[in-house]
């Protein structure tokens, strides 16, 4: 026969049984279990509330791609000297550098921070003692933002690139085989590094080059294009291709573009707090009957809530999962999620945050390329002084949050810093911008439709205003170079073209291929 898809459902008990997969295949497909010698899954999502686990396959008589088939084709012998620049080590600037590897281009690739072992230890300052470190933090370092960040994968940028050869590559460099047949994938944040330490090492062997504690203070423009890169060292390094990878909290990047002559733009992004709730009773409300089941994992949830013609939502939902410190300046303090492979932290959290554009910056007096940025300091700034110091964050029961009142008291919770009672609307609202009231209002229709997710038991920590760059560095459509600056190639989240691990790699890939298709041009 040949290879053929099926969809097919089993009970939960049966979820990991190989012969009841094959015999399931088998009455679907009219065949013989013997006939069937391959039986792979390319597909899985859990239907808990009905008890089932649905499954996605292949059924084929060739077996599925062994490990050292993955990712093909690999990176070859880079040749020297390298003229492209790769400035940020996250997962726009990883993939491009091996994008451009695998046309046995080389690059040299600049990170601010450090390597994810070095980068352990700053972060450990975060949590126990308040310190950020501007230049390594949960945001700046080997593998960016993701690395501690529970890794998720899944992704709606299906139309961007190949989003199947992205996970092929990080399995080849370690990550679980199971992201490649997940329908919501992740990595965990104990795993990634290990992965991101391998990506950067096969590139190495290559030729790719790699230097950390290297942050870009300045280009060197010439007649419109680009020419080098200024190190905060003095180190000045020439190039023909600078790709800016930077992510989306390197502000002084978006400064130092602005005073070079590159176009910036505003960009809408959402603003809000980490809901957090006990994990058994996102368990209960997801799966009900079935949330004890020793076979289900730690439950996730996604809501929207339309208020006032803004929509108001959970980002980044992390069940079993841990709120951290996501700083990058001692002036202001940031929250965010992440969780380990396990998922068995007995908290889940979310953010939970409200779409802010152009014209709610533009009625609170925000203007110009940097209107979305100040809306992004002006509340973590007051979140820092509501807390108190030392990254204590700003908090408040949802209950009373929803009532309109401060917490005496507070739950428990995964933030290590500590949280103290405050009020988190003077908080939300310290840039002018109205979020509190369209937060408030949705967590009271979310109480309405799941009843106690707003309840006493569920703790706000303020504030999440890190989903996504403030700001986007016009570029051309199909060059994907910077509109102003020749050589410039704006890449990936921190940009404004992507959203997450995967889009951002995908991002990369497309501006490697974009610079290949450059150089071709320019050899003819």
């Amino acid at each position: 026969m040949t290879e053929r898809k099926v969809e097919l459902e089993l009970g939960l008990e049966d979820a990991d049984d190989v012969e009841a997969l094959r015999l399931a295949a088998a009455r679907v497909t009219k065949q013989r279990p013997a006939d069937l010698q391959h039986v792979h899954v390319v597909r899985r999502s859990i239907d808990a509330r009905r008890g089932r686990v649905r499954f996605h396959v292949v059924v084929s008589l060739d077996p599925p791609r062994a490990l050292d088939e993955l990712g093909k084709p690999w990176p070859v012998a880079v040749r020297a000297p390298a003229r492209v620049l790769v400035v940020g080590d996250g997962p726009a600037g990883l993939f491009c550098a091996w994008e451009l590897a695998r046309a046995g281009v080389a690059s040299v690739v600049l990170d601010r921070g450090k390597t994810v072992q070095p980068r352990r230890v700053d972060l450990k300052g975060l949590n126990r003692h308040g310190v950020v470190d501007p230049d390594s933090n949960y945001c700046f370092g080997e593998g960016g933002a993701g690395t501690y960040s529970d890794g998720k994968l899944y992704t709606r940028a299906t139309k961007r690139g190949d989003v199947r050869d992205v996970l092929e590559v990080l399995t080849l460099c370690g990550a679980p085989h199971d992201i490649l047949i997940d329908a919501r994938p992740h990595i965990g944040s104990n795993l990634l590094p290990k992965v991101i330490t391998s990506l950067r090492e096969r590139l190495e062997a290559c030729g790719v080059q790699f230097r950390f504690g290297a942050r870009v203070v300045d280009l060197d423009v010439q007649g419109g294009a680009v020419r080098a890169a200024r190190l905060a060292d003095g180190d000045e390094l020439p190039c023909d291709a600078l790709v800016l990878a930077t992510g989306h909290s390197a502000r002084d990047v978006y400064r130092m573009l602005h005073a070079r002559g590159a176009r910036l733009e505003a960009k809408g992004l959402a603003v809000g707090v980490r809901i957090e709730h006990p994990q058994a009773f996102i368990n209960r409300l997801q799966y009900g009957a079935h949330a004890d089941h020793p076979r289900l994992p730690n439950a996730a949830y996604r809501i929207v809530e339309q208020v006032d013609g803004r929509g108001v939502f959970s980002f980044c939902m992390c069940p079993g999962g841990f709120i951290v410190p996501a700083a990058t300046e001692p002036t202001g303090l940031v929250v965010n999620g992440m969780s380990l492979k396990r998922r068995d932290s007995p908290y889940a959290n979310s953010g939970l945050v409200v779409a802010v554009e152009l014209e709610d910056a533009a009625r609170a007096g925000h203007t110009g390329p940097f209107a979305l940025l100040e809306v992004q300091r002006k509340i973590e700034e007051a979140a820092l002084a509501a807390g108190g110091g030392k990254l204590r964050a700003p908090a408040c029961r949802a209950a009373d949050f929803t009532a309109g009142h401060t917490s005496s008291t507070l739950p428990t919770t995964s933030y290590q810093p500590g949280v103290a009672a405050a009020d988190l609307a003077a908080v939300l609202d310290a840039s002018g911008v109205a979020i509190a009231h369209r937060l408030r209002r949705a967590l009271a229709a979310f109480e309405r439709t799941m009843p106690g997710y707003a309840g006493a038991d569920a703790l706000l920590v303020g504030v999440e205003t890190r989903t996504s760059a403030p700001v986007r560095v016009a570029r051309a459509p199909v060059s994907l170079e910077s509109i102003d600056v020749a050589g410039l190639y704006p890449a990936g989240e921190g940009a404004g073209y992507a959203g997450g691990i995967v889009s951002a790699a995908l991002d990369g890939q497309r501006v490697a291929r974009a610079i290949l298709a450059t150089l071709v041009t320019r050899t003819r």
